[in-house]
């Protein structure tokens, strides 16, 4: 699959979803939205609800994918994710992942799982 130039934020998601879908994670929502910030997918791995930070970082002169991934940010992932669960009275295990890739090499995705630690 090959970016889309016109939002490869997107287009990185869609292929990051279609990725773990192949290791055998389920589709439970994309781009969930609220007042703490977004969600880029949110995803069953068995009984386990994972909240998936995709990452695309085509020039690395910023730091990596996984780097862009702060404290600031986990924080506002944590608190999303909260909000989602109180509204869908979700009370699963639930983890944090992350998707990183670069648009140099689209073929090598890095899938972390638990990155942010709660």
């Amino acid at each position: 699959m090959k970016l889309n130039a016109d939002n490869p934020g997107l287009a990185a998601e869609k292929m990051a979803a279609t990725f773990l879908a192949q290791q055998g994670l389920k589709l439970v929502a994309t781009n969930f939205h609220c007042r703490y910030g977004e969600i880029d997918l949110i995803m069953h791995d068995g009984k386990t609800l994972v909240f998936v930070e995709v990452r695309l970082r085509s020039n690395t002169a910023y730091g990596s994918a996984a780097a862009s991934i702060t404290p600031q940010k986990q924080q506002k992932l944590i608190r999303t994710a909260q909000l989602y669960l109180q509204q869908h009275a979700i009370q699963s295990p639930c983890r944090f992942d992350a998707v990183l890739m670069s648009k140099a090499d689209l073929t090598q995705i890095e899938w972390l799982r638990n990155a942010i630690e709660t």
